[in-house]
């Protein structure tokens, strides 16, 4: 057996070959870490697919803004737990690179919001908010869907009535916004459980229920069977369970369907259509069979419906105007869409979003706050875009002057994303900022106008001239009778 005794200098020589050898980075997160690591296999099953919001991280593990905002990050993920989905991508790893490119990642790190959508496409926003837990919580919170049903006294027996056979649960509370806790119960329970919420000052339907403290979560089981009330505590786990009883909540993520299945949902629709058609020729012949006189046909074709087109929003053009209706203490709340003046795709796209909202609303018959169109290369409303902080080409906010708080939208201008946004505030939900202080102004009603009435060539006489429409309390200005026109000195020529 030989024994070699190596030269302590060329040990460190050695040493730093190897250091310097190429080699493969590991992620920042560990099996361990709330956060759950993702990758180009799974990310459409565990994202794309969730009933859940979630918010993913594209990193990169030499990145140092990316090794700064881990402990942030972890944090948001404790917080999060059973409430939404707190995800990793290494964008360093080869197989994840097509991905990452694909997602739009520019920079490290690159965080973005998943959240269902109609038609099973997911809706993916940028998140460009605060890099602490707090703030990226907050922000996954406000996107978690909410399909929790409000009740009121008014429609108390018409909810308990409608498919009295299927299960229902109701949060008696205080509060008059939905927790992120409920919202995601009903996630869970979509189509297997109506999840509700009612105010501690809907009385009747707190006394049919006999609701004497708060929170109270009471489960209807449906059909005959007697009300449950929950007497564990409000947390996610134990709740789902208390409900399991009534019925199995949705897997998630919803397992993929196969061929057979799609096939015959094919089938079956071809079949619904087929039937629909049907349904109005049967009809049609049974009616010819049972009258007693023919009707001759008209070879006149249906006149067609005008295709209704929603009207552009109103535009605020001078800061008086902007105070009037938005900025002064007495204001509700109204949303505002920031735009150049010489309009881009971009602020066009947000403008008819905002345009058909607001349509859809008033066909609908419901209230609905202001939209305005302001444009921030304006002086008037300058000020306004820079108090604010915002900076893009198109930038929409919501304002309550009266309450003193403004909101962010950040999310991409699509359709369905304009409009979670319009209901989460329509909802009292979501985060709110502190409206600054200097921006509140004051409406100043205008004086009445002075005529000049010329009686005598040296005599001048001021008379206020009163408004089209009488101010409030103020009784209106009788017509002038012969009498009075009278007692006006008349002009002689000399």
């Amino acid at each position: 057996m030989h024994a070699f005794n190596l030269n302590p200098t060329a040990a460190i020589a050695a040493v730093a070959l190897l250091s310097a050898l190429p080699t493969a980075q590991a992620g920042l997160y560990l099996k361990s870490s709330p956060v759950v690591q993702v990758d180009a296999k799974n990310y459409d099953r565990i994202i794309n697919r969730s009933n859940h919001t979630s918010v993913v991280e594209f990193y990169a593990p030499w990145c140092g803004h990316c090794q700064n905002l881990k402990p942030a990050y972890e944090k948001a993920a404790r917080n999060l737990e059973g409430l939404a989905r707190v995800a990793a991508v290494n964008c360093d790893e080869d197989e994840n690179k097509q991905l990452c490119g694909m997602m739009g990642v520019k920079g490290f790190p690159t965080l973005k919001t998943v959240r269902p959508g109609k038609k099973g496409k997911p809706i993916v926003e940028d998140y460009n908010g605060p890099r602490t837990a707090k703030g990226i919580v907050d922000a996954v919170v406000d996107k978690i869907n909410n399909h929790v049903k409000r009740v009121t006294d008014k429609d108390i027996d018409s909810f308990l009535s409608t498919k009295n056979d299927t299960a229902k649960a109701i949060l008696f509370t205080e509060k008059g916004t939905t927790s992120a806790l409920l919202r995601s119960i009903a996630i869970d329970f979509l189509d297997v459980i109506t999840i509700a919420q009612i105010r501690d000052k809907e009385t009747k339907a707190n006394e049919l229920f006999g609701i004497k403290s708060y929170p109270t979560f009471v489960l209807l089981p449906g059909g005959d069977k007697e009300s449950i009330v929950y007497d564990g505590e409000l947390k996610k786990d134990e709740m789902v369970k208390f409900l399991s009883q009534a019925g199995q909540p949705n897997p998630d993520p919803a397992p993929v369907k196969s061929k057979g299945d799609k096939k015959s949902e094919k089938k079956a629709d071809k079949k619904d259509k087929k039937d629909k058609k049907a349904a109005p020729k049967s009809a049609e012949s049974n009616s010819k069979s049972t009258s007693t006189e023919s009707e001759e046909s008209t070879d006149a074709p249906p006149a067609e419906k005008p295709v209704e087109v929603a009207p552009p929003i109103p535009a605020i053009t001078d800061a008086d105007k902007l105070t009037q209706e938005c900025l002064n203490r007495k204001a509700h709340t109204c949303v505002l869409a920031f735009v150049p003046s010489a309009h881009g795709e971009i602020a066009e796209k947000a403008l008819t979003d905002l345009a058909e909202l607001a349509f859809k609303h008033a066909r609908a018959k419901r209230h609905l706050f202001p939209f305005f169109e302001v444009h921030h290369d304006n002086e008037a409303s300058d000020s306004v875009f820079k108090s604010l902080e915002l900076s893009g080409e198109v930038e929409i906010v919501a304002i309550n002057a009266k309450r003193g708080w403004w909101r962010h939208y950040e999310g991409d201008f699509t359709p369905e994303s304009v409009e979670n946004w319009i209901d989460a505030i329509r909802l009292n939900e979501g985060a709110k900022k502190k409206l600054p202080e200097s921006l509140i102004g004051e409406v100043v009603e205008k004086p009445a106008e002075s005529v000049e009435v010329k009686v005598e060539e040296d005599v001048k006489v001021e008379v206020e001239t009163e408004s089209d429409t009488p101010t409030k309390g103020a009784e209106p200005t009788p017509e002038a009778t012969p009498a009075a026109e009278s007692q006006v000195p008349k002009h002689e020529e000399s």
